[in-house]
């Protein structure tokens, strides 16, 4: 881009070279050939001007004939019905233009220079020189599009900076003094602002700074006054919690709180059941109480709680009216607490009873109530128990009890069983626990003493085997030795060895071996040895006999 506009600047440059310098360029189609030229005029004067001041443009050319006179002009690009100015030189001076400066002179101007009394030669026209007009900004003021200026969140806001003069102006918008925040959800173009869902953290005082420039160092700015703009708060869905009191002529009645945790006041509140609507109330705050009556124990229905300050209604769950009196047993039981030595430091008492719903839960200490928070305890109450959290040490040795009744009648009154609470007590260890610890301690070493000496028993009686079965090896190697003649060959040939009748036999009596002690394997082995031997001998016999024969 910046390569395309040098080329054309030095396109220019040349044509304007050549339309001074050579005869007849800048007269195209001119009947008088040879004829003298006016050079193209040259043009000055600010490229930026403030709106009702004077500033003065020059015009002048450097190449024209002598002894004319030079008319200047000074006219709106396109527009050549109005002359802006007027100049006549007769020796070649520069032609000026005082101009007194309004908004309609903003755009491009060009200088035409002709030759007076003299047609021959035609008029040459500048280069166009641009102008910006600026009119100081002034009277900048918000305004709201979109309507109101209170209204509930999700609802769109469009606001407009206007300023009652100027122009070439930029805008910036704040809020509460700071500069607008960017997010997806505001769109800022120019003079307007959009905001698609307003939200309560939009709430603020929007203003609106309009500013334009002459230069650099001069600057025109206009600063709105603010607008206050209040995103309400869409009530939540209300919760229904109610608290059940005595008259004091015996009946009860019950006070029902609907009560929202966010919404902008006033709200509506209704209470209703599923056959009737029962009362409505508008507050300026985010919670409303109603009294009905109730009987105990019975089933009253089911209660609703409904919200509203906008343009919807918002409804809370279905709540059961059903008051039930305390009954039933009383349970206590208690965790603990260890310390680095394995003591017990700390308990843990929990307090619950059967039915009720509003039960009221009170811990005694040998007889004393124990409330809120004392040296070594702390009482904590939740809707279903009552926990009492105990140091363990001297001042918390005692009997405890806790005793509960309704939160609204304190006739009933029921007490669980009292445990007796002491450091050494809790520390020291019952003999039932002693006597099987040491039990199973002493089962242990038993089993295994057994165990080690079965163990022994058995690698004895397997080494007693494989001795035995290895001296019947050694016995009948000897054997075989014992059978060869003097020269030391083989009789007939062939080793005096036992068949396989023998072997299956003697097999079998390494077998038995295996089952009886250590005196009867010594004694088969001897046995088996004998009668090989005398097998032996006898197939000698009568491979003698036969070779005799």
């Amino acid at each position: 881009m910046t390569t395309l506009r040098t080329t054309v600047v030095v396109l220019l440059g040349f044509y304007t070279f050549c339309q001074e310098t050579i005869p007849g360029a800048s007269v195209p189609g001119a009947s008088v050939p040879g004829a003298s030229v006016l050079g193209r005029p040259l043009l000055y004067g600010p490229s930026t001007a403030l709106e009702k001041t004077v500033e003065e443009f020059q015009c002048e050319v450097l190449r024209y004939p002598k002894e004319e006179s030079i008319l200047y002009q000074l006219f709106r690009e396109g527009d050549r019905s109005k002359a802006l100015g007027f100049y006549s030189a007769l020796s070649g001076e520069m032609a000026n233009f005082p101009l007194f400066i309004t908004a309609s002179y903003e755009g491009y101007m060009v200088c035409v220079a002709s030759v007076q009394n003299n047609t021959v030669i035609q008029p040459t026209v500048s280069q166009r020189h641009h102008l910006r007009v600026v009119d100081p900004v002034n009277g900048a003021e918000v305004v709201v599009q979109s309507g109101s200026v209170e209204f509930y969140e999700g609802k769109p806001l469009s606001l407009r900076c206007n300023i009652a003069k100027g122009n070439h102006v930029s805008y910036q918008w704040l809020v509460d003094g700071k500069p607008l925040p960017l997010s997806p959800l505001h769109n800022q173009t120019q003079e307007q602002l959009f905001i698609y869902r307003m939200v309560p953290q939009d709430s603020g005082e929007y203003t609106c700074v309009a500013t334009n420039q002459l230069n650099i160092t001069k600057v025109y700015s206009s600063r709105s006054t603010a607008k206050v703009i209040k995103v309400k708060e869409l009530v939540s869905e209300p919760d229904l919690l109610f608290l059940v009191l005595k008259e004091r002529d015996g009946t009860y009645f019950a006070l029902v709180t609907c009560q929202s945790l966010k919404g902008t006041p006033p709200i509506t509140f209704s209470l209703n059941s599923r056959s009737e609507f029962i009362s409505t109330e508008t507050v300026d705050e985010r919670f409303a109480t109603f009294s009905i009556p109730v009987v105990l124990d019975l089933h009253m229905g089911f209660l609703q709680c409904q919200a509203q300050n906008g343009d919807g209604v918002v409804y809370g769950q279905w709540m059961a009216m059903h008051v039930v009196p305390v009954g039933g047993a009383v349970t206590m039981h208690y965790d603990t607490d260890v310390g680095e030595n394995f003591s017990i430091v700390g308990l843990r008492f929990y307090c619950s009873v059967e039915r009720g719903t509003f039960p009221q839960y009170r811990w005694f200490l040998n007889g004393t109530v124990l409330e809120g928070r004392g040296d070594f305890y702390w009482v904590e109450n939740q809707p279903e128990q009552s926990i009492l959290l105990l140091s363990v040490g001297r001042s918390s040795a005692g009997t405890y009890h806790c005793e509960v009744s309704d939160s609204f009648d304190g006739t009933t009154v029921i007490s669980s069983e009292a445990r007796y609470i002491d450091k050494e007590v809790l520390n020291h260890l019952p003999t039932t626990v002693v006597a099987v610890v040491f039990g199973c301690f002493l089962f242990l070493v038993t089993l295994v003493t057994t165990c080690c000496f079965i163990g022994l028993l058995y690698q004895k009686r397997q080494y007693l085997v494989e001795k035995s079965t290895l001296d019947l090896k050694l016995g009948l190697e000897m054997h075989n030795i014992m059978v060869f003649d003097d020269d030391d060959e083989e009789f007939l040939g062939r080793k005096c060895i036992m068949d396989e009748e023998d072997y299956m036999e003697d097999d079998g009596v390494v077998r038995a071996a295996r089952i009886v002690d250590s005196d009867q394997v010594k004694y088969q082995c001897v046995i088996t040895a004998a009668r090989c031997v005398a097998r032996c001998h006898e197939k000698r016999a009568a491979s003698e006999a036969q070779t005799t024969l």
